[in-house]
């Protein structure tokens, strides 16, 4: 076997005709973060998000080396993504190239492995992302599009702080079959979330899986929060809905999955309680719409604001309280 390498770069072209250099370096992976980026912290987040969300539909991913990566200036667009990718790849022995590679793209769709396309248009870029180019990851190695394999799922829930800028924010999941034997806590990923959470992001997975019987390593997950800092878990409940259904294990409804709610035993499927019944019972009454179906804990069944079930019901949304999935 061809032996890794321990260093991969990946130039992209800037609108002044300049370039940046995308660097990405092999290591043990002893316990560290999977993906690790440095540079200017916000452009560093973005670097690893990006990475994470490419690598879901990849057959396999051996997690025993850590990958590090940088770039040498702010590029000012998003066209170094494409870069970041390859570097990524290319480290890890998964693409292989004859000469230094100069790439330009970005994708909103990582996660479908699609390249929605690039900002800078020019013939000095050797390969670029997009309908005019390479159009997913796949054709990299001469592959199909594999985007159609993911399937895809959001549930809604209510972000309450008593402000202004309370609302309803969305949790999408999005699940590739893997073969056997992948393990399954490796399988999941949660980019945008501070470690932390991104264990209790696994951990009510992998729970909520073992109650339906379905092999939690049959998967490789990803798992993408519209608003990433957040407090609490009252998500809990809408990340699982999302997650069953993106796996086939529940009806779509006709309009969104709205749901607040968390357990200490996801492994029975157990739906708890959570704090702010009156007002995230007002957020959601405030934007339920024709179609919604609406899950709320069993523990506030008899406590729901005077109105609210009639209110929801108005307005085409169809509300239950639950004390356990897989029952509605």
């Amino acid at each position: 076997m061809t032996p890794l390498p321990d260093r991969a770069s990946c130039r992209c072209l800037l609108g002044d005709g300049s370039f940046a250099t995308v660097t990405a370096t092999r290591r043990p992976r002893a316990g560290r973060a999977d993906v690790k980026c440095s540079g200017v912290p916000g452009l560093a987040d973005a670097m690893q998000q990006v990475v994470r969300l490419a690598r879901h539909t990849e057959a396999r991913i051996d997690s025993r080396d850590q990958v590090v990566l940088s770039i040498d200036t702010d590029p000012g667009t998003r066209d170094w993504e494409l870069a970041a990718v390859l570097a990524d790849r290319m480290v890890r022995g998964l693409y292989q190239a004859a000469e230094p590679v100069c790439a330009n793209g970005w994708s909103d769709h990582w996660q479908l492995g699609r390249i929605d396309g690039h900002a800078i248009d020019s013939t000095t870029a050797t390969m670029l992302g997009g309908p005019d180019g390479i159009a997913h990851l796949g054709a990299l190695t001469g592959q199909p599009d594999v985007a159609n394999v993911v399937s895809s799922a959001r549930a809604w829930f209510p972000l309450h702080s008593g402000g202004i800028n309370d609302s309803l924010g969305w949790v999408e999941v999005s699940v590739y079959p893997l073969a056997a034997g992948d393990a399954a806590d490796d399988a999941i990923a949660v980019p945008g979330l501070d470690v932390t959470r991104q264990l209790a992001v696994r951990q009510a997975l992998l729970g909520s899986r073992d109650f339906d019987r379905c092999a939690p390593g049959r998967w490789r997950t990803t798992v993408r929060f519209a608003q990433p800092r957040f407090q609490g878990n009252s998500y809990e409940l809408a990340l699982v809905m999302a997650d069953r259904l993106a796996r086939g294990r529940e009806y779509v409804a006709r309009g969104r999955m709205i749901a607040t709610g968390a357990s200490s035993a996801w492994h029975a499927g157990q739906v708890d309680t959570v704090e702010g019944m009156a007002p995230k019972c007002a957020l959601i009454a405030s934007a339920a719409t024709a179609g919604d179906r609406i899950l709320l804990p069993q523990a506030w069944q008899a406590t729901l604001p005077a109105g609210f079930v009639e209110h929801v019901q108005a307005n085409g949304a169809t509300v239950a309280c639950v004390g356990q999935v897989g029952m509605f």
